[in-house]
């Protein structure tokens, strides 16, 4: 038995990891880009803002933390895909784009407005935030459907 032969597999056999890789790294660079500049540089809102500004930020420290673990954990996988010789890029930024997209979108639909834990900004009138958030969500949501879309007839 010959380990390496058993590590070099047709990348249809990870198909599914190699989505769910790209998909947590989506979710992961898109939380921390939010976090980064909306919470931390520009200073525009908190994770959640229905409480003191102390438990805005530790807040903010929760959610930082998550997007790394996801970030970590599709690293591992990416990882592995390469190892195997199992990586199909394509597949994967598709997952990238979809994890993003749909992060953002429930962001900007399900925090802010339906559960209104915080909003883009305030003191401002947030109608052009939002539709710019969430229209820049459904086109990376689009993107991605294609990219996987394609591969799967690859499959």
């Amino acid at each position: 038995m010959n380990i390496q032969n058993d590590l070099v597999q047709p990348r249809h056999i990870h198909s599914k990891r190699n989505l769910w890789s790209g998909v947590l790294f989506g979710v992961g660079l898109a939380a921390f880009i939010d976090e980064t500049i909306f919470h931390q540089l520009l200073h525009w809102h908190h994770f959640y803002d229905l409480s003191t500004t102390a438990v805005g930020l530790v807040s903010d420290g929760f959610f930082h933390a998550f997007s790394w673990f996801a970030t970590i954990a599709s690293l591992f996988l990416f990882a592995d895909l390469r190892r195997r010789k199992a990586l199909w890029l394509t597949r994967w930024w598709g997952g990238v784009l979809l994890g993003a997209g749909v992060f953002q979108l429930y962001d900007g639909l399900v925090q802010h407005k339906l559960m209104r834990i915080h909003q883009i900004r305030y003191d401002v009138d947030v109608t052009p935030y939002d539709w710019t958030w969430n229209i820049i969500a459904v086109v990376m949501i689009i993107v991605g459907s294609l990219l996987v879309w394609r591969t799967r007839r690859s499959v």
